[in-house]
């Protein structure tokens, strides 16, 4: 049973030493009880009360992670409801499925494009998680034959899937040594399947029709030893799996109901319509999925699904940025303009979707304004002439052009002056106040 903050203070030190980052014990008590921090913060609490703070120092979403050669899908560990009560850390897997009953050559096909896919957003690799292996032919030897075609083409982990124990137990020798997802257990097969999720020390994914049936069968499981689950309500509509995902994570966050309060799968492929799948993919990333499994793979949805997790998965209180640096947009040549401008993403690529639309070549160089735009940094002090003349000469912008000429922004031409003293070689001009506007300064201007 959960402990309340004052139940959880009389356990603490109560020597208000602020090691673990607040100013008073009661004060750390009290977010301990909220979930907001973790019991290792305090490098003082003894052994004995060390045991009896677990309950109340476990997260409400128990972390599930997934490995293979390296690889790693973790889901769960949410301590809130909403991104800006507090960062969302663990982004849903999304994983691609295949089945037994294709053909090899099929699988390997599917599998090697899928797994070859990144994309480059705002400066960071995205790609897919791993891939689900489903037998539906009802025969251990093509499971297992199929999840050894996935291995071959692939080193993501996996999600092997069938309520048939001899056959799980077939894929399972497949990848032996890796820590796939068992999927899945229900009323009638739990035992087998919890030694099999024991004996490879794998996590569990279990299956009801009804929040009452998953909490008892997610209960079972726990006092036979297997603590690592999923959740899969069975909810394969929009609507249904909205209100379940939101009843499952509102019940462990709110009433911290633990035989609820592990990571959710959904099905989005089980959808035949494609849009919807992309459509219901997009909803169980916002609300609440930890592994998202899709039938279809196709880079112009997983496209659109890698961004909105990203976004939804970042600090919301710090920008997405890109690197600062020298970029080079239209192959440009030493006689090319020096643009320059800030690493808030917006920013940099409303700048340089209109420069590399115009065709013309460019130096677009970056500075590190701590991901705010233009006129926010300088606002706040994060973009002025020391910071751009010290872009200048850390990324050696003299030694790619043959002249010393740069363009600052136009919202920002107070800092001309500003500039030429810190850059006394160089030329300083003053751009348009809008993105839209360089192809046309470039023309005429430079």
């Amino acid at each position: 049973m959960a402990l309340s903050g004052i139940q959880i203070y009389k356990l603490l030190p109560q020597t208000n030493c602020k090691d673990c980052g607040f100013p008073t014990c009661l004060a750390f008590a009290m977010k301990l009880a909220a979930k907001q921090v973790e019991l290792s913060a305090c490098p003082h609490v003894s052994e004995e009360a060390r045991a009896q703070l677990a309950e109340a120092s476990e997260p409400p979403v128990r972390l599930v992670t997934l490995r293979a050669d390296g690889h790693e899908v973790k889901a769960g560990n949410e301590v809130v409801l909403f991104r800006h009560e507090k960062t969302f850390y663990n982004k849903p897997g999304l994983f691609v499925r295949v089945r037994d009953d294709e053909k090899a050559d099929d699988v390997a096909s599917k599998v090697l494009v899928a797994d070859a896919y990144t994309v480059t957003y705002v400066g960071m690799e995205l790609s897919l998680d791993g891939f689900a292996v489903e037998a539906v032919s009802g025969d251990p030897s093509a499971f297992s034959a199929a999840i050894s075609t996935v291995r071959a083409s692939t080193q993501r982990p996996l999600i092997l899937m069938s309520r048939d124990p001899a056959i799980m137990a077939a894929g399972l020798r497949a990848v032996d040594g890796e820590k796939p997802l068992i999927y899945c257990a229900d009323s009638q097969n739990w035992e087998e399947m919890a030694k099999l999720a024991k004996e490879h020390d794998a996590p569990l994914a279990v299956t009801a029709n009804t929040l009452d049936e998953l909490a008892d069968l997610t209960t079972r499981l726990k006092e036979a030893g297997v603590l690592d689950l999923v959740l899969d309500p069975a909810a394969r509509r929009l609507g249904e799996a909205l209100i379940r995902n939101t009843q499952i994570r509102r019940l462990a966050l709110k009433k911290n109901f633990r035989p609820l309060g592990y990571p959710i799968i959904a099905f989005p492929g089980d959808l035949e319509d494609r849009a919807m799948e992309v459509i219901m993919a997009a909803q169980s990333i916002a609300k609440y999925a930890g592994f998202i499994v899709l039938d279809h793979f196709a880079p112009e949805t997983a496209y659109p699904l890698l961004v909105l997790r990203e976004n939804i998965y970042t600090d919301p209180q710090k920008p997405i940025q890109v690197q600062p640096g020298l970029y080079e947009i239209n192959d440009p040549s030493p006689d090319d303009p020096v643009l320059v401008t800030t690493n808030f993403s917006i920013t940099y690529f409303s700048v340089a979707n209109e420069v590399e639309g115009s065709g013309l070549p460019a130096w677009l160089l970056v500075a590190d304004a701590e991901g705010m735009s233009v006129l926010t940094a300088w606002a706040a002090g994060k973009f002025d002439a020391e910071r751009i003349a010290k872009s200048v000469k850390q990324f050696n912008v003299a030694d790619k052009v043959s002249h010393k000429r740069i363009v600052l922004p136009g919202h920002v031409a107070v800092l001309s002056g500003e500039l030429e003293e810190e850059l006394p070689d160089w030329e300083i001009r003053v751009g348009p106040r809008e993105a839209v506007d360089l192809p046309a300064f470039m023309k005429q201007a430079l």
